[in-house]
């Protein structure tokens, strides 16, 4: 059974070499480690080079971290995927308890835990957490945890939270089997406890807990935890639903109906993955042209993905339909409305659109042929969408028009292009032969 190790990293370079040298025997034993630095600003992405199997960058953040390196391509020839954060180490068995649970039929499982740190209690607070997280059936990322990559990928990964990804993910997996408990201890840092105060810090991880199950927001319990939280922003994929002489109609000279509906399930998984490993927020995909169409019921079904049918009308109207239910729903939250025609998108381009709607009432990606890419929403702006030419050059300036006349604020992102016609499809596949592997994403 194959193993791959996923650790996030951000700024640990002083650690980092440790950490490492003390994963060599799982290297040896055939385990691949995979580092995924979230933005660092210091060398521990050259110090990673120099122990690990992979190296990646991906948005900052655990769960966006975690899950980019979990589509790596040594993670999916892996069996199991064990998550482990760069301040935690494994047993010197770790390797052998992790195959022995999962070739045994184990879902996932996790370690018990010890922490290591100043304070006299500190093994009483991890005793209590090994005790609670047997009671519960409830897992936390400093307790290792592992599960089975199938099971991993048919849930979708981590949920884009900036905190409680761990828990959140832990009920998901508990619904479908309880935890392997493994006695044995990986030992964490316990520097939280000493740099912020014992007491302190065991009243604030209670609180925190005792909210996020009240149903609180993650973003502002990180917040409150201290963690410098991204901007958050819903994201909704609109996707036409991939047809055989409904969908890519323009690509059907080139790739044949059946092909060109093979590309636009293509375009739909990887625009869901960046959004995803973008992690601002809720996901959800609106469908049409077949709102029922098998794979949305698989994104649904074994994904969690969100689905939801478009509604009536031309573009702009099913955008605003949009719009309009998200704002009723969630006022506060900002809106991102991308379409799946643009495979050069990255969760960089999500996580900068977030960014921009913190100080802007709308922000925008052009597209090279006179449309945009993407458009984000602070607040509803209705007008915005109507009285505009679709699918023609004058989509882009017909925008900021509206914009303008509503009396909005915006920005523009640096433009990208779509994938409409053969010629596009040639340039896509041109620059995809290029990409190394471990850089694509569908």
């Amino acid at each position: 059974m194959k193993l791959a190790v996923v650790m996030p990293v951000l700024n640990e370079a002083p650690t980092l070499p440790a950490r490492l040298l003390a994963l060599s025997e799982l290297r040896r034993e055939g385990a691949a480690v995979i580092v995924v630095d979230g933005g660092s600003d210091d060398d521990t992405v050259a110090v990673a080079r120099s122990g690990a199997d992979a190296v990646l960058q991906a948005p900052r953040g655990r769960a966006a971290q975690m899950n980019a390196g979990a589509c790596h391509p040594l993670a999916r020839c892996a069996d199991g995927l064990l998550f482990l954060h760069a301040d935690t180490a494994l047993p010197a068995n770790a390797h052998a308890r992790i195959q022995q649970a999962l070739a045994g039929g184990a879902t996932w499982g996790r370690f018990d835990v010890r922490i290591e740190g100043r304070h006299p209690l500190l093994p009483m607070v991890a005793a209590f957490m090994n005790l609670r997280s047997r009671w519960s059936g409830i897992a936390t990322g400093d307790q290792a945890m592992f599960v089975q990559r199938t099971v991993f990928e048919s849930l979708g990964g981590f949920a884009p939270l900036p905190l409680m990804e761990d828990i959140e993910l832990s009920t998901r997996l508990k619904g479908i089997s309880p935890p392997v408990c493994l006695r044995e201890q990986v030992t964490t840092a316990g520097r939280r406890w000493d740099e912020r105060g014992f007491w302190r810090t065991v009243w604030l991880m209670w609180r925190l807990r005792a909210n996020w199950a009240m149903g609180g927001d993650a973003h502002a319990l990180a917040r409150r935890y201290g963690y410098t939280v991204r901007a958050p922003a819903a994201v909704a994929v609109l996707a036409k639903a991939p047809v055989p002489g409904q969908a890519k109609t323009r690509l059907a000279p080139l790739l044949g109906h059946a092909g060109a509906a093979r590309a636009q399930r293509g375009f739909i998984l990887r625009t869901l993955t960046t959004a995803h490993h973008a992690s601002t927020g809720p996901l959800t995909l609106h469908g049409a042209q077949g709102a029922n169409h098998r794979l949305f019921h698989l994104l649904r079904d074994r994904w969690g993905v969100a689905c939801r049918p478009q509604a009536e009308g031309d573009i702009g109207e099913r955008m605003a339909a949009v719009m309009v239910e998200h704002f009723a729903n969630t006022p506060h939250l900002p809106l991102i409305i991308v379409g799946t025609d643009c495979p050069v998108l990255t969760p960089e381009h999500l996580q900068q659109a977030a960014d921009a709607l913190q100080t802007h009432d709308a922000v925008l990606i052009p597209a090279e042929d006179g449309g945009y890419v993407l458009i984000g929403l602070r607040v509803a702006l209705p007008n915005v969408f109507e009285r505009v030419d679709w699918s023609t050059p004058r989509v882009m300036a017909q925008t900021r028009l509206r914009l303008t006349q509503a009396g909005a604020r915006w920005q523009e992102l640096p433009a990208l292009w779509d994938v409409d016609d053969p010629q596009d499809w040639t340039r896509w596949q041109t620059l995809a032969s290029a990409t190394p592997d471990h850089l694509r994403r569908a």
